[in-house]
Parts: structure tokens; sequence; C-alpha cells
């Protein structure tokens, strides 16, 4: 085998299959690249199990091989190098050499017998979406996955698809996001469980270009311009979640959402460190926000603007959830739905934006005293 490639071309191509390279795996053998080199074109695939990244280019070869190589070395050292040539060889011994105009370097490989194949997605559902829309779904909802295994469900991320629409919801328990687009269509109402690790990675490939995702029973394909993205998809029923969505709050607290923001992110630091309690007490047109860390006896409380009509209510919130919540709405006014200190508040922009629709749920923490 003999080609010439440019490193920077090579390192662009890596560096998108670089992501479902395992770090620590008891599979030595996962800890490569399987390079295929076939009609003219080099096909780089990688995968831990759990997902697999192909990507291809065009090279200038009529060779018909494929090796296994160390995917962080190769990585590593293309990234090393300055934009030049790279002339690549198999030579005799399992070793591959890589020469430029000031260098030699030279990488072990193995054959691909024991390599995982590619993974097959037997289509069930194929539908394009809007690469933009895509990452935007995800920057809205992908925050409140859970890190519990407990309910391994809520480790990943719902596609819901209905005849309105999408639904994609996360949650953990203590809050939860629904971003629905009614622009992406499907013909049937499917399910699927995205695990959060696939979710991270996807997110980092998408453009604004439009994508074509694959769905079967157990595994979701992504095709994105030259690379193909397979992950397998989590075999659990998603907790009935709308059943926990409140209907009967009706009482509404309008405010800015940049000027509770930063309120709540400065009565962070004076919250207790293990409850992070925020206390908002709310009458007629009046926020007050409170904190106090009762270990070092520091305490802090703000009146921020409001429009609110309803009886006086005190509500303990979760400082950390309340900012991951406001820090992913994009608009500046915002209402939160109350019913009681007790119940689920929702939280959503005054104004959604047309096809459209950000509704975010987050339980209240018991106030000390």
């Amino acid at each position: 085998m003999e080609f010439n490639l440019n490193s920077k071309e090579l390192e662009k191509l890596l560096s998108k299959v670089i992501p479902a390279v395992p770090t620590r795996t008891p599979m030595a053998i996962l800890e490569n690249f399987l390079f295929e080199i076939e009609e003219g074109k080099l096909t780089v695939f990688s995968t831990d199990l759990e997902i697999s990244l192909r990507s291809s280019m065009k090279i200038n070869s009529e060779d018909k091989i494929k090796i296994v190589v160390p995917a962080h070395l190769l990585y590593d050292v293309v990234r090393a190098l300055s934009d030049t040539q790279i002339k690549f060889e198999t030579e005799t011994n399992s070793k591959l050499k890589l020469t430029t105009d000031n260098g030699t370097y030279s990488l072990g490989f193995s054959s691909p017998e024991e390599f995982p194949s590619p993974p097959d997605v037997v289509a069930e559902d194929e539908i394009n979406i809007s690469g933009k829309e895509l990452k935007k779904a995800i920057d809205l909802t992908s925050f409140a996955m859970s890190k519990e295994d407990m309910r391994p469900a809520m480790t990943g991320m719902l596609f819901e698809f209905t005849k309105e629409g999408v639904n994609f919801v996360s949650t953990d328990g203590h809050r939860l996001v629904r971003y629905t687009n009614k622009k992406i269509k499907n013909p049937r109402e499917e399910q699927f469980i995205i695990p959060e690790r696939a979710i991270n990675v996807l997110s980092k490939l998408l453009t604004e270009k439009e994508i074509k995702a694959t769905f079967s029973k157990t595994n979701v394909c992504f095709t994105i311009d030259d690379v193909v993205f397979v992950s397998r998809l989590i075999a659990e029923k998603y907790p009935a979640y709308n059943s926990v969505i409140p209907m009967e709050n009706e009482t509404e607290l309008k405010i800015n959402k940049n000027e509770i923001l930063s309120t709540v992110k400065r009565m962070s630091l004076f919250s207790t460190t293990n409850t992070k309690q925020v206390k908002f007490s709310i009458k007629e047109n009046s926020l007050i926000v409170a904190a106090e860390d009762i270990d070092s006896g520091s305490s802090a409380k703000e009146q921020v603007k409001c429009e609110y009509k309803g009886d006086q209510m005190d509500v303990g919130f979760n400082t950390a959830y309340v900012l991951d919540i406001l820090s992913h709405i994009n608009e500046n006014e915002i209402v939160f739905k109350l019913h009681s200190p007790t119940k689920a508040c929702i939280i959503e922009p005054t104004k959604q934006k047309e096809d459209e629709d950000l509704m975010l749920l987050l339980m209240p923490v018991r106030l000390n005293g």
C-alpha cells in the first residue's frame, strides 16, 4: 500500500472519527482506527461498541486493503505536523511508515479480523432534519438528562415523534425540558431514546446543513455530510413525563429573564453548599429573592420587578437548577406558572417562536424553617 495525503486534510478527517475511540477499554482493539482503502477512497472507522463513526476521502490509490492502526498515536502525530504532504507505506514487518519532507514516523498496524464490523441500521423510520434545528433542540434540552444509572431511560434524550411534530425531552426528576419542533414530520408516532454520550458527540458534528436520520429498533444513524454516525438506542420505556406536568398552574409571575438570572447568580454565592437553596417570596407585583448560609452566617436578598397577581407565596428552589433552566431560555421575558409551594413550577418564554414550543418544569424544594 502506498498513497500521499495532505496532513491538514487527514487531520480534518481523523478529527471527525476520533470521538468514538474509547480512552479506557478492556478491548484493546477498540483503541484503533480501521483503515480501509478501496476504489480510490480511504475510509476511517472507529467504535466503542456504543457509538461508531465513519468518514471517507478520495485518495490517489488503486490498492484494496484493510488495516488497524493506533488511533490516538496517529491522530496526535498528524495533528502535530505542519501543513505538509505525508507519504503512507505499509512495510512487510507490519509497520505503517509515514514520510514527510522533514521526517519519518513508523507505527505498528495489525489485521482487522478482530475489529468489530460497522453496525447495519435497518431503517424503520427515515427523516431529513435541518442540522441547525437539531442542534438547537439539543442545546435547549440536553442539560437536564439524568446522571443517575438507576433509571437508564432518563440518562438519554427522548425523541418523540407525534402528529404535531417532534418532542425533544430530557429529565433528571428535579427538572424537565420539553422542546417541540412542529416543522419536523414523521409519518409514524414513535419514541426513541438516544444516550447522553451520543447526544454530546452528535452536537459537535452538526452543521447548518440538512442531515438524514435513520431509526431502527436498536440503533440510530445520522448521515452528516461525509460522516456516518451510529449509536445504540436505550432499550427502555421513557417515563410518562406528561403525567408530571401540572395542568392547574394558573398563577403567573412574569419577569425579565436576565434580571432574575443575575439575581439568582448572586444569591447562589450565599446559599448553603449542600442544599443550594434560594427562596422566592412572591406577592402582588413584587418578588424578593433571598438566600442564607447558616454555616457561615452570611445572607442576602434582592427585590426584582415583576408582574404577579395572586396569593402571597414563598417557594424554595435549588439555585443550580434555576440557573440551568434560565440560561437555556433565549427570550427576554419569561413566565413562572405556579400553583403552590410544593407543586412543580412551569417556566416558559412569554412568547413562543412560530412552529416551536419550549416548556421547562422545575420541582421546588422544602424551605428551611
